[in-house]
Formats: C-alpha cells, sequence, structure tokens
C-alpha cells in the first residue's frame, strides 16, 4: 500500500476512490493497529510530503485515539493504552513533538490536535510527564514556526471538558503559564506566534487559578493581556477581549482593581473599533460583567436566606451606565440591511448586552433609553428608528413592571402604528419589542383598548413577509399565554378574537408558496391559542380538528411523491405542525375528542405506516396517542391491537433513542389508561423495557424512566404483576445500589437521584398492585431492602422534592399494606420520622409533597400504635 495515494485518496472529491481509500486504511488499523499508526505518523513528520497529504495524516491520527462520542472515545483510548508498545508509542510521540517545527504550518497543527488527543489520555495517567516541559522549552527556544505550533497544541490540551484531564493540568499550571504569557508578551516579534500564544492563554486561564490567587502573578496576566487589547493585529485584539471576557467570568471577585484602572477605558475603546469581530468580543465583555451580577445578586439572595456570607459585589455595571448606554445605543444604530436573520453583528451584540443591562441594573436604565427612545422613534433613517423600538423592547425585562407600565401604555398605539413602517426591518423590529410588552408587561395592555388593534397589526404583518414570521408570531404566542385568563374559565379576553384569528391561522399555513419558516411558526400560533381557549370556544377548537385531520390526511400520499432531502424536510416539518395541533386540541378537549378518536387513530396509524425510519414525525405522533389515551381512559382498548406493533418497534428501537424514550413514556401512559385491559400486552413491554435495562447502545438516562414504567404497569394490572415481581425487584435492588461520590461531575449526581425516584415510583406501583390483588405477602421478602433505600436517601443530602415526595408516597403505602403492623421495627426507626418531618417542614416544597409526608406520618402512626395494640392483647 502506498501510503501517500490512499492518505491522497482520502480526500478525493470521487466518492468511490474516497471509500476504496477509507477501506484500506480500516483494513490496515485492524490488521495491525501499532504499526498503521507508526507509518501514518510517518507521513505526517515527512517534510517532502504534500501539504494536504500531512494534514489528513494528521486528522486521521487524531481521530484514531479521539471521539466525540463518549463510549467510542473510550474505546479509541483503551486501544492505544493497551495495543500500541511502549517503544512504539515513544516513537509515535516523537515524530508528533518533531513535526511541530515544521515549515508547513497546517502539517504543525495537525500535529498539535494528535498530541492534545495523546495527552488527553495519558496525561490524567501520569504518562508522558515531560510533556509539559517539552511544549514550554519549544515556546522558549524553539523557532517561530515551533513557537506557534506547541502553543496551539497547549490550547489544545486545555480545551477540555474531561474531569480528570482538568485535574491533571492543574497540576502544570505554572508550567502552562510560563509558555502562554512568554508567547503573548509585547516584545514578541512574531505575530502568528503571539496570536497562538493569547488563544492558547483563554484556553487555559481554567487551571491557572492558583496563579490568579497570587497578585503578582495576577498582574502580569492582566498586563500582557490588557497590552494584547492594543495590538496592531486584529486577531490578537480578538484573542486578547476574548480572554477578559473569560477572566471576568472565572475570576470576578479580583477584578475591581483592574476595572477602575484599565478595563472601562480598553473595552469602550474596543466597542467602538471598526473591526467589527473586535467591537462584538469588547461588547460581550460587558454582558460577562451583567450576567456575573444577575448571578451575584442571585446568589446572595439565597445566602440571606440561608444565613451564609454573599459574595463579594463591585456593581461594575451600575458604575457604568451613564458612559455604557449610550454606547451600546449608538452601536445600535450601526444595522446592516443586508444582514441575515441569523448574522451577529456588533448592533446585535449591542442589543444583547442591553438586554443583560435591563436585568442587572434595573430602573437605572430607563431614563437614558427613553431618552433615546424620544429622539429616534420617529427620525427620518431607518436605522435611528429602528434603534429605538429595539431599545425599548430590549428594556422590557429587568425594570419593575410597575415602573414601565405607564411608559408601555403611552407607547403602544406608536409601536403599533411602526408595524406599517416603510421599512421591513422596523416592522420586525416593531413586533418583536411588541412581544417582549407581552411576554413581560402583560398588565400594561388594555385588553379592552389594546388588543384588538395589537391582534390585527400581528396578523397583517404575518401576511405582508414571511421574514416577520418568527416575531409576529412570537407576538401572537405571547398574547395567548397572558390572556387567557383563569384554567377552564368559560370566557377570557381571546374568546372575541378566537374564531377569526384561527380562521387567519389556517390562511397563512394553507397559503399556497407559503415560506416553510412561516407555516411552522403560524401553526405554533395556533397550538397557543387552542391551549389557551376557554370554554364558549370550545365548539371552534372541535371544528378545527376536522380542518387538521383533513390536511393530515393529505400529506400521507405526498411521502411516494418525494423527489429529495428538501422535500422529505418539508413533508416532515408540515405532518409534525400538523400532528402538534392535534395533540393540542385532543388536550383541550379532553373527553370530548370521543367522537372523532376512530378517524384520528386511523389517520395517526396511517402516517406511521407511510413515514420512513430515521424521521422525526413518530414523537409527536407518538405523543398525540399517549394524550388521546388518557382522554379515552380504558375504551382506547380497541386501537391497542392495530397500534401495539408499532409501539413495539419503537421500544426495541434502540438505534433511535429519542423515539425509544418516548416509547418508554407511552408505555406508562397507556397503561394508567387502560388498567387491567392493559394485561395482554405486559408480556412484551417487559420484555422490551428489561432489554432496553440491559442496553449497552442505550445511555443510563433512560434507567429511570424504565423503572417507573414498571411501577405505571404494576398499578394497571395490580395483582397479575405477580408474574414480573422478582424479576423486576430483583433489577431495582441492584439499582439501589448505585451511587454518587462526593466529587463526581453533577450530571452524575443528577442521575443518581433520578434512579432512585424511579425505584421509589416503581416500589410504589408494585405496592400498591400487590395490596389490591391481595398478596400482600409477596412483599415481605424486599421490606428490608426498600428500608435501606429509604435510609440511604434520607442520609444523602443529595435528593430532590420528587425524590422525597416518592420515598414518602412508599413509606406511607407500605405501611397500608401490612396495617397489623408487621414491620413495625422498621418504623420505629428515629430516622423515618425525621425524615418525614423534614419534609413536611419544607417551606420550599409544594403542597401536595408536605401533604404526603404528613399522610406518611399518619400511617407510620397507625402501623406502630396497631403493633402496640396487637402486643397489649
Amino acid at each position: 500500500m502506498n501510503v501517500g495515494q490512499v492518505l491522497e485518496g482520502t480526500l478525493s472529491p470521487d466518492t468511490s476512490i474516497r471509500q476504496n481509500a477509507e477501506q484500506q486504511l480500516a483494513h490496515a488499523a485492524e490488521s495491525d493497529y501499532s504499526g498503521y499508526l507508526l507509518t501514518i505518523s510517518q507521513e505526517l513528520a515527512n517534510e517532502q510530503g504534500p501539504p494536504s497529504v500531512r494534514t489528513a495524516a494528521g486528522l486521521i491520527l487524531k481521530n484514531a485515539v479521539f471521539a466525540r462520542d463518549f463510549p467510542r472515545l473510550r474505546q479509541a483510548q483503551e486501544k492505544w493504552l493497551q495495543n500500541v508498545d511502549p517503544a512504539t508509542k515513544k516513537t509515535i510521540k516523537g515524530l508528533a513533538l518533531q513535526t511541530l517545527g515544521s515549515t508547513d504550518s497546517r502539517a504543525g497543527a495537525a500535529a498539535a490536535q494528535f498530541i492534545a488527543s495523546i495527552a488527553a489520555i495519558e496525561l490524567p495517567r501520569n504518562q508522558w510527564s515531560e510533556l509539559m516541559t517539552t511544549l514550554v522549552q519549544h515556546v522558549g527556544e524553539g523557532s517561530s514556526h515551533l513557537k506557534q505550533a506547541s502553543l496551539i497544541a497547549l490550547g489544545f490540551i486545555c480545551d477540555t471538558e474531561d474531569q480528570e484531564l482538568r485535574e491533571s493540568l492543574a497540576q502544570h499550571s505554572n508550567a502552562i503559564l510560563t509558555a502562554v504569557v512568554q508567547g503573548a508578551r509585547k516584545e514578541e516579534p512574531n505575530q502568528d506566534v503571539r496570536n497562538a500564544a493569547i488563544s492558547a492563554l483563554g484556553d487555559s486561564l481554567e487551571f491557572v487559578r492558583t496563579n490568579f490567587e497570587n497578585e503578582g502573578e495576577r498582574n502580569y496576566i492582566m498586563q500582557v493581556v490588557c497590552e494584547a487589547t492594543q495590538a496592531a493585529d486584529n486577531r490578537i485584539q480578538e484573542g486578547a477581549f476574548g480572554c477578559l471576557n473569560r477572566i471576568m467570568a472565572l475570576y470576578y471577585d479580583k477584578m475591581r482593581f483592574y476595572m477602575e484602572k484599565a478595563l472601562y477605558g480598553l473595552t469602550i475603546t474596543g466597542m467602538r473599533s471598526d473591526e467589527e469581530d473586535v467591537a462584538k468580543l469588547a461588547i460581550e465583555f460587558w454582558s460577562t460583567v451583567c450576567e456575573e451580577e444577575i448571578a451575584i445578586e442571585d446568589d446572595n439572595a439565597q445566602a440571606q436566606a440561608e444565613g451564609t456570607e454573599p459574595r463579594p459585589l463591585f456593581n461594575f455595571a451600575r458604575l457604568a451606565v451613564s458612559e455604557m448606554i449610550p454606547t451600546l445605543l449608538g452601536i445600535m444604530v450601526n444595522q446592516d440591511e443586508d444582514a441575515a436573520e441569523d448574522d451577529y453583528n456588533t448592533a446585535r451584540a449591542a442589543y444583547q448586552c442591553l438586554q443583560l443591562y435591563a436585568q442587572c441594573v434595573g430602573y437605572l436604565v430607563v431614563t437614558p433609553v427613553l431618552q433615546f427612545v424620544e429622539v429616534n422613534l420617529r427620525h427620518e433613517d431607518w436605522r435611528r428608528r429602528d434603534a429605538a423600538v429595539s431599545a425599548f423592547g430590549a428594556v422590557m425585562e429587568g425594570p419593575e413592571p410597575m415602573t414601565l407600565a405607564p411608559l408601555v401604555k403611552q407607547a403602544l398605539p406608536v409601536l403599533v402604528s411602526m408595524m406599517e413602517d416603510k421599512v421591513l426591518q422596523v416592522q420586525d423590529s416593531a413586533a418583536f419589542t411588541l412581544g417582549r410588552i407581552c411576554e413581560n408587561v402583560p398588565e400594561a395592555i388594555d385588553p379592552n383598548v389594546h388588543l384588538a388593534p395589537l391582534i390585527a397589526a400581528l396578523f397583517t404583518g404575518l401576511f405582508r413577509d414571511p421574514k416577520m414570521a418568527t416575531s409576529c408570531c412570537w407576538a401572537l404566542v405571547n398574547i395567548a399565554d397572558r390572556f387567557a385568563g383563569a384554567p377552564g374559565a368559560h370566557e377570557n379576553h381571546l374568546s372575541k378574537h378566537f374564531q377569526d384569528s384561527i380562521t387567519r391561522l389556517l390562511q397563512v399555513t394553507e397559503r399556497a408558496g407559503s415560506d416553510n419558516n412561516l407555516r411552522t411558526a403560524a401553526y405554533e400560533v395556533l397550538n397557543s391559542f387552542v391551549m389557551n381557549s376557554a370554554g364558549d370556544s370550545l365548539q371552534v377548537v372541535a371544528n378545527l380538528s376536522d380542518v387538521v385531520l383533513a390536511r393530515l390526511e393529505k400529506t400521507i400520499p405526498l411521502q411516494s411523491q418525494l423527489v429529495g432531502v428538501e422535500d422529505k424536510i418539508t413533508l416532515e416539518e408540515m405532518q409534525t405542525s400538523l400532528t402538534s395541533v392535534l395533540l393540542a386540541i385532543i388536550h383541550r378537549l379532553e373527553g370530548e375528542i370521543r367522537p372523532q378518536a376512530d378517524r384520528v387513530m386511523t389517520i395517526l396509524l396511517q402516517v406511521l405506516e407511510s413515514v420512513g425510519s430515521k424521521s422525526s414525525v413518530p414523537d409527536t405522533i407518538f405523543a398525540t396517542i399517549g394524550s388521546l389515551s388518557n382522554a379515552l381512559e380504558d375504551d382506547f382498548a380497541k386501537y391497542m391491537d392495530s397500534f401495539a406493533p408499532f409501539l413495539y418497534n419503537a421500544l426495541g428501537n434502540q438505534e433511535e433513542p429519542a423515539l425509544c424514550s418516548m416509547a418508554i413514556g407511552l408505555v406508562s401512559d397507556i397503561t394508567r389508561s387502560l388498567g387491567e385491559k392493559a394485561q395482554p400486552y405486559c408480556d412484551t413491554f417487559m420484555n422490551y423495557l428489561l432489554n432496553n435495562l440491559r442496553s449497552t447502545t442505550l445511555s443510563n438516562q433512560f434507567k429511570p424512566a424504565i423503572l417507573e414504567c414498571f411501577g405505571d404497569i404494576a398499578q394497571a394490572i395490580g395483582g397479575h404483576f405477580e408474574t414480573y415481581l422478582s424479576v423486576v425487584a430483583q433489577v431495582l435492588q441492584q439499582a439501589a445500589t448505585v451511587v454518587a461520590a462526593p466529587d463526581q461531575p453533577f450530571d452524575m449526581l443528577d442521575y443518581v437521584i433520578s434512579l432512585r425516584e424511579g425505584i421509589m415510583d416503581a416500589w410504589g406501583g408494585i405496592i400498591l398492585a400487590m395490596k389490591a390483588g391481595d398478596k400482600n405477602h409477596l412483599l415481605q421478602p424486599y421490606v428490608e431492602s426498600i428500608f435501606h433505600l429509604l435510609n440511604v436517601v434520607y442520609q444523602d443530602p443529595n435528593r430532590s422534592e420528587s425524590l422525597q415526595r416518592s420515598a414518602m408516597g412508599v413509606i406511607g403505602d407500605l405501611a397500608m399494606a401490612f396495617p397489623q403492623g408487621e414491620f413495625a421495627n422498621f418504623y420505629r426507626a428515629d430516622w423515618i420520622m425525621h425524615m418525614i418531618k423534614d419534609t413536611r417542614s419544607n417551606s420550599e416544597f409544594q403542597p401536595r409533597t408536605i401533604e404526603t409526608a404528613r399522610w406518611a406520618r399518619e400511617m407510620v402512626k397507625r402501623q406502630i400504635g396497631g403493633t402496640q395494640g396487637v402486643q397489649q392483647a
């Protein structure tokens, strides 16, 4: 095999050549993994090789030891550790380090990525201990190419989420900092090296906390970064402002001195830079300031409630209001009329910063923003009109609604009239601002005065141009949500506008040539109006179901007419939108959907039959069927023989985790609805659920839902669950052994809490099932393990409200199942009453949780009292 030719083949635009090259490489890796890596490393280090081939070699080497998917990453790392002998590893790493000094900068960067991937494997295992020293030496003494590539390698190494690697890097903080600060100094003559150093410094800031605690070292780092904001090279300026953003986020408590001495002035100057990327990052610095100060105020409110030490709050944003707000408003005027909807430019960065500023300092932004709005709202320059209306919307969250309400009432007629502005961008901004008002200050809108012209203006905008669809639809959704009134009310403020709104939404969704985004957004509005409809609008909702079902039925034959990916996406979006509206209709009509139920199921099953694999449509159909089963209760049984095959396929489809997860939840919904009528399907349900528990393909996050599903099945079929009891009990006992160490990541702690919730819900359902079937005695072998888990939950400070509530339920249910005090000794343990009291007296818990704890307390008293009565007798 000519390795150079094969590597070149991987870059070919010809699919057959590229696939053939990839197959040859895969075969070589399978035959001799160690030799394969060595050969590719030699191509990477080959100074005579074409740059594209060397880059391809580096990419292949990196992918051999790295993957974004965690299971594949661990597999790749194990292959490196187990299948490559030490001598070959040393040679491969040596070739990679050698390539850092290549005059071909692309090869050097590719080698840096490969080195970082190996470092992620070896550094946490205390291997390759000389790597950091070597990279530091390269930066201090090497050629410009070697310095640059070594700094890139350091950046890649530090840019990691791996907790073990993070801990390892903290041990090397001095070496990392020495290298990157040395390269980032203004004395560094090579701008590529300085740029790489600033970038690496940004990636390493999290690991140099010890150094940042030292005032002398901190001063030097800040000096280097501040000087870099003044570099002639825009790349270095960008990197420097990016560093300042991260420093503010990580070390806010150390920033007071630097804000006073330098950062106010540097960032204001940066915001006014002609270089857009520099200006955006300087603006984002103040967004970071606001985010930090918002978070600190939240933390301090909690600290005050708990009587703990508050965090220092320096009010940087508040002190800078007089200069920052006018600067942001001035930048917002510089819109680009050709900017796409998702373009992120300085004007949008300034708008986002102004939003955060309002949330951070509240009423202090109102006066300068109002002064700007008054001057520019009717300005002849559309950019100033647009900036004025956008600025008004930006400050709708943060200041007290009572402060904003009179201003909004005064501005509403003008804002509604701006929906007729001659410039589309201004119309769109007006619609978005109206949405912000509806979301945050709905009390300023008088339904009898403002609602009719407001809804009319938004629908006019919706019909006028697809570019306004998102803003108009979002505003209409907020109107529906805010003016729905009390749930179940016979009439609400939407009632008089409901029929006309539904008619217009149906028109816009059916209009020929409608933009996909417009149609999808309009269906979301339709959803919201249905969900928020009052009792007097239910007939309109029922009539709407006929229209939606007819439209959905018409999409079924379109599956056979698809000619490309875009057609498939368009059809799936349409089917998903229609099914979502149908879901909302069923949810709102509840049992009143019965006359339509046969047609609903027929069409939904036809759609399921027609869609291919990897489609997103079944997710929404399953949710709709779940809602229908809830509405029909055990009458849903007549559809089960037709629907069950689809449900079984989804339960067993581990290649589509989202669909599988939806199917697990649907089993819970359907069994709860059917009750004992679910029994004929439970053998198959249980087999699939148990297989999914054992799966190595599905993530651990599926397990809590599966365990909860066991409880729902048990509660549905009562004593018939005896068939599955021993197997499920063993699964629950095994799951109860899973614990999270204090130093593990938060997601592991959350998983353990969720798992325990699932176990408790399962036991709760099983206990009730056995009691209903008069088979309480079958629970006796498992009672001790249940109390053991309850005790583990009690002793673990990491527990959620729902876990506490489920635990209270199990304590009470078990006491009811054995009313003669058979297990009174367990209930006499002091910790049981302590656990109940902790739950009952927690003022932050919902009333139903506290009520469940009170009920559990009564059940415990009866259990203990019942035993004493038996003993006395």
